[in-house]
């Protein structure tokens, strides 16, 4: 595999060297010295250009780049639409395992470009000083936030409320249905409160990673261990252990955030938890 000098070297050098090339930065984890680098880190790289067409037009410029694995032009798909307005990306996985997520801006979008930007941003090339001020990458964006007492609730009222389709869905023998309520909506809100309490205990200063994939670093054990048994979901039982995991582990957390922030603990859990618990009770055990 080519080394991270080695490829941003080569990245660079063509920029420079291509005069429709007026600009170029470097986005996401590789500028975010809070991540610990390793290989599987794609260079998420932006061309500022005045001639869109001529990169378009063909793909034989890539080749430029290493032998291509695979690659996808999501701004030139059918099934999944566009979302980039003008902008134009390029997935691209190479046969040593680098990975470049490429995208081609029109220049006169610069300044949209930093508007929308996350913060995690590292310029590599501006040849006509356009960016003016200093650009210093920072992942605060992501950093933990201090709830408010509407948001709190509002997060209480999502996770009961859903789990109610969650229990419908399995009383159901809805199987899949159940689990992408649990998986898509349920646990990310679980999750959600579980970071509002470690930033209340550590400070609101840092992320917990996309996906809370950094999060079993700040919950006790037992904890960690409780969440990763909610990701069974592959028969009924285990989905309703799941289900009830969830409901213990949301309880938990609520109840300290509530604590901790000075604000009340609402009664969805007293009675959405009757209600699961007489749904469940009501299903013969051949069913459950």
């Amino acid at each position: 595999m080519r080394s991270e000098q080695v490829m941003r070297r080569m990245l660079l050098d063509f920029a420079k060297n291509h005069e429709t090339i007026r600009a170029a930065t470097l986005e996401g984890s590789r500028t975010n010295k809070n991540i610990t680098p390793d290989s599987f880190q794609d260079y998420d790289i932006s061309f500022f250009v005045t001639d869109m067409d001529a990169f378009k037009e063909n793909d034989q410029w890539l080749d430029t780049f290493g032998k291509r694995l695979l690659m996808q032009k999501p701004e030139d798909m059918e099934l999944f639409p566009s979302e980039l307005g003008n902008w134009f990306s390029y997935l691209i996985l190479f046969e040593d395992g680098n990975k470049l997520d490429l995208t081609l801006i029109p220049l006169e979008e610069l300044d949209e470009y930093f508007a929308k930007s996350d913060g995690l941003v590292e310029v590599l090339l501006d040849k006509d000083k356009r960016i003016g001020a200093d650009v210093i990458a920072t992942d605060q964006q992501y950093w933990i936030k201090r709830p408010t007492a509407r948001e709190f609730d509002d997060c209480c009222n999502e996770f009961w409320m859903v789990s109610t389709y969650i229990v419908k869905g399995l009383a159901r023998r809805e199987i899949l249905f159940a689990a992408d309520h649990l998986h898509e909506i349920a646990r990310p809100n679980l999750l959600r409160m579980m970071a509002w309490q470690i930033g209340f205990e550590r400070g609101y200063t840092f992320s917990a990673g996309k996906n809370y994939k950094f999060i079993n670093r700040y919950i006790p054990a037992d904890d960690w261990l409780a969440l990763l048994t909610t990701y069974s979901q592959s028969s009924y039982p285990d989905m309703w252990n799941s289900l009830f995991t969830c409901y213990s582990l949301f309880r938990k957390y609520s109840m300290s955030v509530a604590a901790a922030l000075g604000y009340p603990y609402p009664d969805y859990d007293e009675a959405i938890t009757k209600y699961t618990v007489e749904i469940y009770n009501s299903i013969t055990p051949n069913e459950k």
